[in-house]
Protein backbone atom coordinates (compact mmCIF):
# COMPACT_ATOMS: atom_id res chain seq x y z
CA UNK A 1 0.00 0.00 0.00
CA UNK A 2 1.15 3.81 -1.59
CA UNK A 3 2.09 5.81 1.84
CA UNK A 4 2.29 9.73 1.00
CA UNK A 5 3.37 12.05 3.41
CA UNK A 6 3.29 15.35 2.52
CA UNK A 7 6.07 18.21 4.42
CA UNK A 8 5.78 21.84 5.00
CA UNK A 9 8.84 23.74 6.08
CA UNK A 10 8.35 27.35 6.53
CA UNK A 11 10.43 28.61 9.66
CA UNK A 12 13.03 30.41 7.98
CA UNK A 13 13.75 32.55 5.05
CA UNK A 14 13.20 29.66 3.09
CA UNK A 15 9.81 28.32 1.95
CA UNK A 16 9.25 25.16 0.94
CA UNK A 17 6.68 22.06 0.34
CA UNK A 18 7.64 18.06 0.17
CA UNK A 19 5.56 15.14 -0.45
CA UNK A 20 6.96 11.81 0.02
CA UNK A 21 5.80 8.73 -2.11
CA UNK A 22 7.12 4.96 -0.77
CA UNK A 23 10.16 7.21 0.37
CA UNK A 24 10.98 8.91 -2.83
CA UNK A 25 10.59 12.50 -2.09
CA UNK A 26 9.66 15.84 -4.06
CA UNK A 27 10.46 18.80 -3.12
CA UNK A 28 9.47 22.30 -4.05
CA UNK A 29 12.03 25.05 -2.30
CA UNK A 30 12.12 28.79 -2.14
CA UNK A 31 14.63 31.15 -0.96
CA UNK A 32 11.84 34.22 -0.68
CA UNK A 33 11.53 35.82 3.64
CA UNK A 34 8.67 37.63 4.08
CA UNK A 35 6.57 35.71 1.31
CA UNK A 36 6.14 32.20 2.69
CA UNK A 37 2.21 33.22 3.02
CA UNK A 38 1.64 33.38 -0.79
CA UNK A 39 4.00 30.72 -1.68
CA UNK A 40 3.06 27.71 0.36
CA UNK A 41 -0.23 26.81 -0.66
CA UNK A 42 0.75 26.79 -4.87
CA UNK A 43 3.69 24.50 -3.91
CA UNK A 44 1.50 21.91 -1.78
CA UNK A 45 -0.89 21.91 -5.13
CA UNK A 46 2.01 21.73 -7.51
CA UNK A 47 3.03 18.76 -5.60
CA UNK A 48 0.00 17.12 -5.97
CA UNK A 49 -0.73 17.51 -9.38
CA UNK A 50 2.32 15.92 -10.14
CA UNK A 51 1.68 13.33 -8.18
CA UNK A 52 -1.68 12.88 -9.30
CA UNK A 53 -3.28 12.78 -6.18
CA UNK A 54 -5.46 14.80 -3.74
CA UNK A 55 -4.97 16.07 -0.53
CA UNK A 56 -7.79 12.88 0.82
CA UNK A 57 -5.34 10.58 -0.46
CA UNK A 58 -1.87 11.99 1.63
CA UNK A 59 -1.65 9.44 4.69
CA UNK A 60 -0.06 12.58 6.84
CA UNK A 61 0.69 15.86 7.08
CA UNK A 62 4.11 17.13 8.58
CA UNK A 63 5.41 20.17 8.88
CA UNK A 64 8.44 22.22 10.79
CA UNK A 65 7.25 22.83 14.11
CA UNK A 66 9.96 25.43 15.13
CA UNK A 67 12.01 26.74 16.81
CA UNK A 68 12.03 29.50 14.53
CA UNK A 69 10.97 32.35 13.18
CA UNK A 70 7.50 33.13 15.22
CA UNK A 71 5.74 34.06 11.92
CA UNK A 72 6.58 31.58 9.53
CA UNK A 73 6.56 28.82 12.57
CA UNK A 74 3.23 30.16 13.15
CA UNK A 75 1.99 29.93 9.26
CA UNK A 76 3.07 26.42 8.89
CA UNK A 77 1.16 25.35 12.06
CA UNK A 78 -1.96 27.52 11.05
CA UNK A 79 -2.14 26.03 7.39
CA UNK A 80 -1.29 22.47 8.44
CA UNK A 81 -4.02 22.86 11.07
CA UNK A 82 -6.65 23.93 8.50
CA UNK A 83 -5.50 21.41 5.57
CA UNK A 84 -5.59 18.37 8.14
CA UNK A 85 -9.30 19.44 9.62
CA UNK A 86 -10.81 19.68 6.27
CA UNK A 87 -9.09 16.32 5.21
CA UNK A 88 -9.26 14.44 8.16
CA UNK A 89 -5.76 13.93 8.03
CA UNK A 90 -3.33 12.83 10.75
CA UNK A 91 -0.26 15.73 11.66
CA UNK A 92 3.36 14.86 12.38
CA UNK A 93 5.25 18.22 13.92
CA UNK A 94 8.92 17.86 13.42
CA UNK A 95 11.92 19.69 15.17
CA UNK A 96 13.03 22.40 12.60
CA UNK A 97 16.45 22.21 14.55
CA UNK A 98 16.25 18.00 13.30
CA UNK A 99 15.45 18.62 9.86
CA UNK A 100 18.44 21.51 9.61
CA UNK A 101 20.67 18.46 11.37
CA UNK A 102 19.69 16.12 8.51
CA UNK A 103 20.34 18.39 5.83
CA UNK A 104 23.85 19.30 7.22
CA UNK A 105 24.23 15.28 7.17
CA UNK A 106 23.64 14.61 3.84
CA UNK A 107 25.11 17.71 2.27
CA UNK A 108 28.68 16.64 4.57
CA UNK A 109 28.41 12.92 4.61
CA UNK A 110 28.87 13.64 8.47
CA UNK A 111 27.03 11.93 11.29
CA UNK A 112 27.23 14.75 13.99
CA UNK A 113 25.85 18.30 13.54
CA UNK A 114 25.94 21.06 16.00
CA UNK A 115 23.12 22.62 14.10
CA UNK A 116 22.25 26.82 15.36
CA UNK A 117 20.03 28.97 13.75
CA UNK A 118 20.00 32.72 14.44
CA UNK A 119 17.16 33.67 16.99
CA UNK A 120 18.56 37.37 17.03
CA UNK A 121 18.75 39.48 20.42
CA UNK A 122 22.52 37.95 20.02
CA UNK A 123 21.20 34.19 20.67
CA UNK A 124 20.65 31.02 18.83
CA UNK A 125 18.28 28.32 18.42
CA UNK A 126 20.60 25.43 19.82
CA UNK A 127 20.62 21.39 18.96
CA UNK A 128 23.02 18.63 18.60
CA UNK A 129 22.07 15.37 16.64
CA UNK A 130 24.07 12.67 15.95
CA UNK A 131 22.76 9.73 12.75
CA UNK A 132 20.74 6.80 13.86
CA UNK A 133 19.89 4.57 10.88
CA UNK A 134 17.79 6.73 8.68
CA UNK A 135 16.90 8.96 11.27
CA UNK A 136 18.76 11.58 13.33
CA UNK A 137 18.63 11.31 17.10
CA UNK A 138 18.85 14.30 19.38
CA UNK A 139 21.47 14.28 22.06
CA UNK A 140 20.96 16.58 25.14
CA UNK A 141 18.09 19.21 24.20
CA UNK A 142 17.01 22.10 22.05
CA UNK A 143 17.46 25.10 23.47
CA UNK A 144 17.71 28.64 23.03
CA UNK A 145 20.89 30.75 24.58
CA UNK A 146 23.56 33.12 23.97
CA UNK A 147 26.61 31.38 21.29
CA UNK A 148 28.68 31.64 24.72
CA UNK A 149 26.33 29.93 26.90
CA UNK A 150 26.18 26.89 24.18
CA UNK A 151 26.79 23.96 25.60
CA UNK A 152 30.20 21.57 25.59
CA UNK A 153 29.82 18.97 23.03
CA UNK A 154 31.48 15.19 22.92
CA UNK A 155 34.79 14.81 21.18
CA UNK A 156 35.40 13.82 17.82
CA UNK A 157 33.85 15.27 14.44
CA UNK A 158 31.32 17.90 14.35
CA UNK A 159 29.55 19.50 11.04
CA UNK A 160 28.01 23.22 11.91
CA UNK A 161 25.08 23.50 10.33
CA UNK A 162 22.68 26.99 9.78
CA UNK A 163 22.55 30.64 10.01
CA UNK A 164 23.93 30.81 13.52
CA UNK A 165 27.27 29.58 12.41
CA UNK A 166 27.05 32.57 9.96
CA UNK A 167 25.81 35.41 12.93
CA UNK A 168 28.12 34.38 15.68
CA UNK A 169 31.30 32.63 14.23
CA UNK A 170 33.15 35.00 16.39
CA UNK A 171 31.71 33.18 19.30
CA UNK A 172 30.92 29.87 18.37
CA UNK A 173 34.59 29.11 16.42
CA UNK A 174 36.72 29.85 19.56
CA UNK A 175 34.98 27.59 21.21
CA UNK A 176 34.26 24.53 18.79
CA UNK A 177 36.10 25.35 15.91
CA UNK A 178 38.75 22.09 16.95
CA UNK A 179 36.07 19.95 16.77
CA UNK A 180 34.35 21.19 13.68
CA UNK A 181 35.20 19.38 10.36
CA UNK A 182 32.83 21.62 7.95
CA UNK A 183 30.88 24.44 8.38
CA UNK A 184 27.41 25.04 6.19
CA UNK A 185 26.09 28.05 7.65
CA UNK A 186 23.77 28.94 4.49
CA UNK A 187 21.90 25.39 4.63
CA UNK A 188 18.46 26.03 5.75
CA UNK A 189 15.84 23.74 7.16
CA UNK A 190 13.76 22.11 4.00
CA UNK A 191 10.53 20.21 3.95
CA UNK A 192 12.34 17.50 2.33
CA UNK A 193 14.30 16.59 5.22
CA UNK A 194 11.35 17.54 7.59
CA UNK A 195 8.97 14.81 5.04
CA UNK A 196 12.34 12.45 5.57
CA UNK A 197 11.89 12.74 9.46
CA UNK A 198 8.08 12.46 9.16
CA UNK A 199 8.47 8.76 7.38
CA UNK A 200 9.73 7.17 10.47
CA UNK A 201 7.32 9.31 13.05
CA UNK A 202 4.83 7.57 10.96
CA UNK A 203 6.02 4.13 11.12
CA UNK A 204 6.56 4.58 14.49
CA UNK A 205 2.43 5.52 15.12
CA UNK A 206 3.84 9.21 16.28
CA UNK A 207 0.74 11.09 15.09
CA UNK A 208 -1.18 13.95 16.52
CA UNK A 209 -4.94 15.22 16.01
CA UNK A 210 -4.78 18.68 13.75
CA UNK A 211 -5.45 20.47 16.69
CA UNK A 212 -1.93 19.68 18.08
CA UNK A 213 -0.21 20.96 15.18
CA UNK A 214 0.71 23.76 17.42
CA UNK A 215 4.39 25.91 17.38
CA UNK A 216 7.31 25.41 19.26
CA UNK A 217 9.04 28.82 19.47
CA UNK A 218 11.69 27.53 22.88
CA UNK A 219 11.73 31.33 23.72
CA UNK A 220 8.90 32.60 26.02
CA UNK A 221 8.23 35.93 24.71
CA UNK A 222 7.95 36.10 21.16
CA UNK A 223 6.04 39.10 20.44
CA UNK A 224 9.41 41.10 18.61
CA UNK A 225 11.07 38.71 17.85
CA UNK A 226 11.57 39.73 13.85
CA UNK A 227 10.02 38.62 11.47
CA UNK A 228 10.74 36.44 8.42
Amino acid sequence: MTTRILAIETSSAACSAALSVDGAVEERYALAPRQHAALILPMIESLLVEAGCSVGEVDAIAFGRGPGSFTGVRIAASIVQGVAFAAGLPVIPVSTLAALALGGMRESSGSRVMAALDARRDEVYWACYERSADDVLLLGDERVCTPAAAPPVAAGDWVAAGSGWAAYADVLMPRFGKQVVRVLPDIEPRAADVARIAIGEYQRGHLKKPEEAVPVYLRDNVADVKKV
